[in-house]
């Protein structure tokens, strides 16, 4: 007697959703820290095109003693400007009236925390990418794309601070207080703490008088730095040397977002080389690509590439259009060291400086859409270029 199942009645059977989207790792403001606002009364600022902010000139140190026979020649100050343009940015989602009220998930709540979070990671991008785009660089490597995550000399060390900390001291730049004197921050990605950590000095104090160092990643501070350690410190993907066993191909066809698997023009050394790629468009000047990300390679098969990346499910997290370059190159490091004054901000007051919710609101000739977004206006900016360093580095996760 045939029996009845779930194979054989398989129309009559469907999948049971969960009410609850899961979602990708939560965004921070980081580089936001060492931005202040330029200025008393923004909401005047914001109205320009600019903001020109003045800046004036030291009087020449006294070395004469006054004459009994002629009059002290008075000085005179020199005077200059920078400015920092504000612009936009916004971004929404819509969605169709009859969605909501059919769907059975929380796609209407989830949309709240999906439009913050891109507003609040578009807003600090601003920040984030001013910050890495400073005159004062220490190279390891003397450039970033000969960067090689091989040579220890390339990776951070505690050394390094010594010479950012001197660089920093000898240009005056502003720190935070602190009990004592003043402390700069030092933001950087979770691989170049790694080997910090690692460094022989740092080693050897965590071996022989603090463990926790080593242990339980207790290393907080360098000398006059606080260690601000963050995955969303910025990354220079496959920017700096070629991989031993190089992959430098593309995508033949489009990869969207949460795909776990990309396509790609060729397997050349894919079973030989070890851990990370980068998908997107490799950061060789000052030219900055937000959507680039990194990626482990698992397998391949037939040009089909499965990966683990950062979206929500392991997979993409973006969108890469076909011909966008796969490569495994080694990534670039940022150490951003600055304090409260590093960068200026200029906002609209009426938006706020992180933006304000626009919505949701009915939208469509008989209200058939739901719209949801945000915007802001402003802008960040370096106005002096002492009072931030950044040094490049390569790391040993990727060795």
């Amino acid at each position: 007697m045939a029996i009845q199942n779930v194979t054989n009645a398989g129309d009559s059977v469907r999948a049971r959703y969960l009410s609850d989207y899961e979602q990708a790792a939560e965004m921070v403001r980081l580089y936001d820290q060492l931005a202040y606002p330029i200025g008393q009364d923004m909401s005047r600022l914001a109205r320009g095109s600019s903001v020109v902010v003045p800046f004036m000139s030291d009087m020449t140190v006294g070395v004469d003693a006054i004459s009994e026979a002629a009059d002290i020649t008075p000085q005179s100050l020199i005077d200059t400007t920078a400015s920092l343009s504000p612009t936009s940015r916004g971004e929404a989602l819509q969605s169709s009236e009859l969605l909501m009220l059919e769907a059975y998930t929380d796609y209407g709540q989830q949309r709240f925390r999906a439009v913050g979070k891109n507003a609040m990671e578009s807003i600090d991008v601003l920040a984030r990418d001013a910050a890495c785009k400073g005159d004062l660089v220490l190279f390891p490597a003397t450039s970033r794309v000969l960067t090689n995550a091989g040579s220890t000399g390339h990776r951070a060390n505690d050394g390094l601070f010594t010479d950012a900390s001197t660089l920093l001291s000898t240009m005056k730049c502003p720190g935070f207080p602190v009990a004592g004197g003043e402390a700069w921050a030092a933001i950087m990605h979770p691989a170049a703490y790694h080997d910090i950590r690692e460094d022989g000095n740092v080693v050897a104090i965590g071996q022989y008088q603090k463990s926790d160092i080593i242990l339980n990643f207790e290393l907080g501070a360098i000398g006059p730095f606080r260690l601000v350690v963050s995955p969303w410190a910025k990354v220079f993907g496959a920017a700096g040397a070629a991989n031993d066993d190089p992959v430098a191909t593309t995508l033949t066809c489009q990869g969207t977002a949460l795909d776990k698997t990309i396509t790609v023009g060729s397997v050349t050394h894919l079973d030989n080389w070890g851990k990370y790629m980068t998908v997107g468009t490799a950061e060789t000047g000052s030219t900055h690509y937000p959507t680039n990300e990194i990626v482990r390679y698992i397998s391949h098969a037939a040009g089909v590439m499965t990966i683990v990346g950062e979206g929500a499910n392991g997979g993409l997290r973006f969108t890469h259009a076909t011909g966008v370059a796969v490569s495994n190159a080694d990534n670039v490091f940022t150490i951003v060291m600055g304090g409260p004054q590093s960068l200026a901000k200029v906002y609209q007051p009426s938006v706020g400086p992180y933006g304000t919710v626009v919505g949701p609101k009915m939208d469509g000739v008989v209200d058939q859409f739901v719209t949801l977004g945000w915007k802001f206006y402003g802008n960040y900016g370096i106005l002096a270029q002492n009072r931030i360093v950044r040094a490049e580095v390569s790391s040993s996760v990727q060795a």
